[in-house]
């Protein structure tokens, strides 16, 4: 196995070549996944700073949100619309596996850095695109925040109370989701290059990704004519699903998708007579009876500590989870075991607690080697690279397509 010159073992994609000129939450998450295994990704800001610098909480002024969507990334200042900047920024495609952008359609094409500028320079390049709508269609000139997915895919209808109003999630869900997808159709387009010969433009709508991941939705009105309802905690699949709690004024959630653990949760509850009910044999029935099982659940855990309740379930093979707060998740013996938070040295902050790598890989692990950099901090050392002067200006660059709420 090859190794690094630290011992540590050559990461998977140590020979890809990235540039993120995205902004914000979706394409740069997308590079971060590729920056986790090894890939050389460079960051180029605007000389004002990505608009992610001033997003979310900071300590000192530093940004906190920055320090861990932007690890493993060099920071290099240019702006895309001045001569020197684009001049700049074409010489580093051309040497370039990636470049990922997440500005509305067009807008790179007005600029002289467009996919076909950019692939007729480096016919290899694969040109990653995020965008809040795609790169065609009535829509694609709208800006494209992840809000706007939510509300438009069907998630903020389907989420809330029964009666209530449409909930939207309290995080940038649309887009993590499509910077997954931007990641995976990024990784799929370099493994295309040694069939076709050539890179390609990935097309990546943040509306679409979220209506993917919400199942069969579409299926389900088209065959059905059925619309998913706001149920609150609960489910329309499965009973008992819900949130619970617990005498010490803790909280619990319980999910039996099979019946083996509805029975399970049932007769731990002490309702073992539901069990030999006809309707309690499939999940409809289970549903349509929702509000009685989940009394008899609901009144079980209010009289027990959680540690109880846990413990209880546990002993019967049932599913439970206590539901964490921040401080939780930082002290659970699992997580700790598993390493999914981690501490990384910072030379603004000292140090920088943040998620580890998402997945594992046996024998190419991916690592955080650095916190997300301060602004232009590799300018130098990369542009010398090229043998290109520096490109400075204080006009703002920020047109983009896709990002956080």
């Amino acid at each position: 196995m090859d190794e690094t010159f630290d011992g540590a073992p050559t990461p998977p994609l140590a020979d890809i070549k990235v540039i993120d000129i995205a902004t914000l939450f979706a394409g740069p998450f997308a590079a971060q996944l590729l920056a986790d295994f090894g890939a050389d990704v460079v960051k180029v800001e605007h000389p004002k700073g990505d608009p992610l610098r001033r997003y979310g909480p900071a300590r000192d002024t530093v940004p906190l949100m920055w320090k861990v969507v932007n690890r493993n990334k060099k920071s290099v200042v240019l702006d895309l619309k001045q001569p020197q900047g684009r001049d700049s920024f074409l010489r580093m495609a051309a040497d370039a596996d990636v470049v990922i952008e997440n500005f509305r359609p067009g807008t790179l094409e007005r600029w002289g850095i467009g996919p076909e500028v950019l692939q007729r320079l480096n016919p290899a390049l694969v040109v990653t695109r995020v965008t809040g709508f795609g790169q065609d269609g009535p829509y694609a000139g709208r800006p494209g925040f992840g809000t706007l997915a939510e509300a438009m895919s069907g998630l903020a209808a389907m989420s809330g109370e029964p009666g209530g109003p449409p909930m939207l999630p309290a995080f940038p869900l649309a887009d993590a989701f499509a910077g997954v997808q931007a990641a995976c159709a990024t990784l799929v387009a370099l493994h295309a290059r040694h069939r076709l010969g050539k890179g390609q433009i990935a097309d990546v709508a943040i509306t679409e990704s979220i209506i993917g991941a919400l199942g069969a939705q579409l299926t389900a009105y088209d065959k059905l004519g059925l619309k998913p309802e706001r149920v609150g905690n609960l489910s329309n699949n499965n009973a008992p699903r819900n949130v619970y709690r617990c005498a010490d004024g803790r909280w619990v959630a319980v999910s039996a998708p099979a019946q083996s653990v509805a029975e399970r949760v049932i007769r731990l509850v002490g309702r073992p007579e539901l069990v030999d009910e006809p309707w309690f044999s499939t999940g409809a029935g289970r549903v349509a009876h929702r509000a009685m099982i989940d009394d008899a659940v609901a009144r079980w855990i209010a009289i027990r500590d959680r540690p109880a309740v846990v413990a209880a379930f546990e002993k019967v093979e049932a599913a439970v989870a206590p539901i964490y707060e921040v401080d939780d998740v930082l002290s659970d013996p699992h997580f700790q075991a598993r390493e999914v938070a981690v501490r990384v040295a910072d030379d603004e902050l000292d140090t920088v607690c943040m998620p580890n790598v998402p997945f594992r890989l046996s024998a190419t692990p991916g690592r955080i080697r650095w916190a997300g950099p301060s602004l232009g901090e590799h300018t130098d050392e990369v542009l010398a690279a090229i043998e290109n002067p520096i490109g400075r200006t204080d006009q703002s660059g920020e047109e983009a397509g896709g990002g956080a709420e």
